[in-house]
């Protein structure tokens, strides 16, 4: 069985053509920075690895340059569209309407449309996702795997917001988590690694959305992201956690509206409201030339995530393990040097030879003496939804 997995980030789409149950990638790609100038789209196959800088202003066209490639008489490697026989489709926010994987129909699309307002950057671009796919691939089942689904096992003390009891009841207004496709994927990876030492585990996913969460004997117990996913940890456009107090001062006194606030936190803060870049590649380069702005907003970065750790060390009553996974996980040497540095009361310490490396593997970065592993584990959300997308179907 053919499963096309497509995952649409907030600026990115990575996609895989998956050999199910085999889990032979047959084909893989991303395309990057989205509505930005120098978009990329990187495909790859056994015969060929091409990366095309192109025009990519939204969602939809990238998608639509993606099954052109796919069906392409040189580099393609299907002929025509029969060959998918399944999609699955990556959506962030399942409300609580949606703890399970799901084969997707107009009500399922139309609770996807609903929640726009609480994932405004993922869950519309998700959803165009689904509608360009049912466009080109006709005949194939369209599934929908949700990042909310991870964190159904977080008690009630961590997912429960300390306000009025009805708003719980009655609107189902709670802590949700996402990226837990990505977090599920890596935990168990680690499991695989270190069976006997990973019962406590941290799972650091950094990239233009962020996220960390507290995973006990395969569960998660705590996580960073909330009923949307724009608290926790400073991202790429997203201001991360901030005093509500903030929102109310820019509407009652300094004249900003709902939807002017909502904007400024979602796309215009984090990174890019701090240094003018969304991207950590930019903002590390502009830093290493002696940008102060730059410079600070790393600190920052790093600064929030040490929080976190610390919390949730405390929550686990004890730490085995730290993952870093996602864009900015695997590959910032820097990122992770100093979210790592000066941890040595919880007992990480890093090796700074085996951190200089942009992983493609599985890679162990713990120091000599390290109480705690630091692993970097390549996050693969595509496998991980190809399978749950078989397992529904077949």
């Amino acid at each position: 069985m053919n499963i096309l997995v497509i995952n649409s980030g907030s600026s990115s789409i990575k996609y895989q053509l998956i050999q199910m149950p085999e889990e032979k990638i047959i084909c893989s790609g991303l395309v990057e920075r989205i509505g930005l100038e120098n978009a990329k789209i990187h495909y790859k196959t056994e015969k060929n690895n091409l990366k095309n800088e192109t025009e990519v202003p939204n969602h939809k066209i990238g998608l639509e340059k993606v099954a052109s490639l796919l069906m392409d008489t040189k580099v393609g490697v299907i002929k025509d569209e029969s060959e998918i026989h399944a999609v699955g489709h990556r959506v962030v926010h399942g409300g609580s309407t949606f703890s399970d994987t799901t084969v997707i129909n107009q009500s399922v699309k139309d609770k996807i449309k609903e929640l726009f307002a609480l994932a405004p950057l993922h869950n519309p671009p998700n959803y165009e996702g689904i509608e360009v796919s049912e466009a080109i691939f006709t005949s194939a089942t369209q599934i929908a795997v949700f990042d909310t689904a991870f964190h159904q096992t977080m008690p009630v003390e961590a997912y429960k917001y300390a306000i009025p009891n009805e708003f719980l009841d009655n609107e189902k207004i709670r802590v949700y988590g996402f990226h837990g496709t990505s977090h599920k994927y890596v935990s168990e990876k680690a499991k695989e690694c270190l069976p006997n030492n990973s019962s406590k585990l941290i799972t650091i996913h950094l990239g233009n959305g962020c996220s960390i969460t507290a995973i006990k004997d395969g569960k998660s117990i705590d996580h960073s992201l909330g009923f949307g996913p724009m608290n926790g940890l400073i991202m790429g456009t997203r201001s991360g956690d901030i005093d509500q107090s903030v929102i109310f001062y820019l509407v009652k006194s300094l004249g900003y509206s709902i939807e002017e606030v909502n904007n400024l936190l979602q796309k215009k803060s984090g990174m890019q409201g701090l240094t003018g870049y969304s991207d950590l590649r930019d903002i590390e380069a502009e830093a290493e030339k002696g940008d102060k702005n730059c410079q600070l907003a790393l600190q920052m970065f790093a600064y929030r995530v040490k929080k976190y750790i610390g919390s949730y060390a405390s929550v686990l009553n004890g730490l085995d393990t730290i993952v870093f996974t996602a864009g900015v996980g695997e590959n910032s040497i820097l990122i992770r040097k100093m979210i790592c540095e000066n941890m040595n009361y919880l007992g990480i310490e890093l090796d700074l030879k085996k951190n200089d490396v942009k992983a493609r593997e599985i890679i162990d970065i713990s120091g000599l003496n390290s109480k705690v592993n630091v692993l970097i584990i390549p996050t693969n959300e595509e496998i991980e939804i190809a399978k749950q997308s078989y397992k529904l179907i077949s």
